[in-house]
């Protein structure tokens, strides 16, 4: 079995298969300190927790993640708190960094014998449609290499080998443009909040995610095509103070931007998710913009599936888990697209594309069309007052 990427899905289904006493490789084309220190999404859903749990992968998680159940919305008409916690079905995250997430999975896989290759780039997937695919690497020193199994994974993401692989007309790739735009920002500061804040402002969206004691992660909306260092860190902690109405709820703890990156907010799926011997999981299968921390949950999800699948066809010879894998994990994220869309369309009021690409250099980034903003603030009012709204937020928020 050759599993390409080492995110968590990739990991999550190696440890799985060599606990079922398949034999696999990983093939992932970054070095392993790469692999464990780049910064992704930090909020795990109970399900995610519970499969971690189930296999014996969690024991960081419980040590260093800390649960989260309340999130706290700043608007032009005050600010409101749900405990998401105790509404819909009793759901908590856990604030875990992915990064921790994957060097401890990394490390189990290794400490269990699990082989791994590093700075191996995956070129493109041959002869899915037959019984032994082929994975065609170039290895650090630039020389080619031929890997053969009876399956392929692709857990390398939108732009890996496995996309790449799939032969035209075999599968349907969905993509939509939620027309918005986020600057990312990794800041060296304590959180200024016990909670998720989502501040919804004339100027734009601004958010405010604890990842540890010491390090938070802020959103700005941002001008499409204005680039990430276009601000100062003093002009980017004021427009954050003035989008979060720190004035009025109180000063947000200031720190050194450790990183800083421009993303558009845009979703894609591929459908089917399996084509022959070859299979897509995590990043590769689908990709969903970032306002409802989803990605690496159904990562997680898609692996085990695929895991149990994988096992039963090579163990028993009974393939009906690879079979309905694909129909299975795209159930989960369509209705993880879904809640995504509604989430992006809660948080922004979209902005008219008619706006010069460099008016404002950025500030008038949430500047959308009276209608557009109305709608919002009739969303906003829903989930303030509305216990079944919050209900179904809560279960949503939470659910993958």
């Amino acid at each position: 079995m050759v599993v390409l990427g080492a995110g968590p899905a990739g990991l999550v289904l190696g440890l799985l298969l060599q606990a079922a006493g398949i034999d696999c490789v990983i093939l992932e084309r970054a070095s392993r300190t790469h692999v464990q220190t780049r910064a992704r999404a930090g909020f795990l859903a109970p399900n995610t927790v519970r499969i971690l749990d189930r296999h014996g992968l969690a024991d960081g998680l419980h040590q260093g993640g800390r649960r989260h159940g309340t999130c706290e919305f700043r608007t032009e008409d005050g600010r409101f708190r749900l405990d998401y916690g105790a509404l819909g079905q009793g759901g908590q995250h856990h604030v875990y960094p992915q990064q921790n997430l994957v060097t401890d999975l990394l490390t189990r896989y290794l400490d269990i014998g699990g082989r791994i290759r590093f700075h191996t780039e995956a070129l493109a997937v041959s002869d899915a449609d037959g019984a032994r695919p082929a994975v065609t690497t170039r290895g650090p020193d630039g020389r080619s290499t031929r890997w053969t199994a009876r399956y392929v994974a692709g857990c390398d993401g939108r732009h890996g080998a496995a996309r790449r692989s799939l032969p035209p007309g075999a599968v349907r790739h969905h993509h939509h443009d939620h027309g918005v735009t986020w600057l990312g920002l990794l800041a060296e500061a304590p959180p200024s909040l016990d909670a998720v804040g989502y501040a919804i402002h004339g100027r734009g969206f601004a958010g405010h995610m604890a990842r540890t004691a010491e390090v938070t992660r802020y959103y700005l909306q941002w001008q499409r095509g204005t680039p990430a260092d276009a601000w100062s860190e003093q002009r980017i902690w004021d427009e954050l103070d003035v989008r979060m109405r720190a004035a009025d709820h109180g000063p947000l703890q200031r720190g050194g931007l450790l990183e800083r990156g421009v993303f558009d907010l845009t979703c894609d799926v591929v459908e089917p998710l399996r084509h022959g011997s070859l299979f897509l999981a995590g990043d590769a299968a689908s990709l969903l913009a970032p306002a409802a921390a989803k990605g690496a949950n159904l990562a997680v999800l898609e692996a085990e599936i695929l895991a149990e699948a994988l096992a039963d066809a090579l163990t028993r010879e009974d393939t009906a888990g690879l079979d309905t894998y694909s129909d299975r994990c795209l159930a989960h994220i369509w209705r993880a697209q879904e809640f995504t869309g509604w989430m992006t369309r809660l948080l922004h009021a979209v902005p008219e594309q008619d706006r010069g690409a460099g008016e404002g250099e950025g500030t008038d980034a949430g500047a959308g069309s009276s209608f557009q903003a109305a709608l919002q603030r009739s969303r906003l009012t829903s989930l303030r007052t509305s216990r079944v709204h919050q209900d179904w937020f809560a279960e949503n928020y939470v659910g993958v």
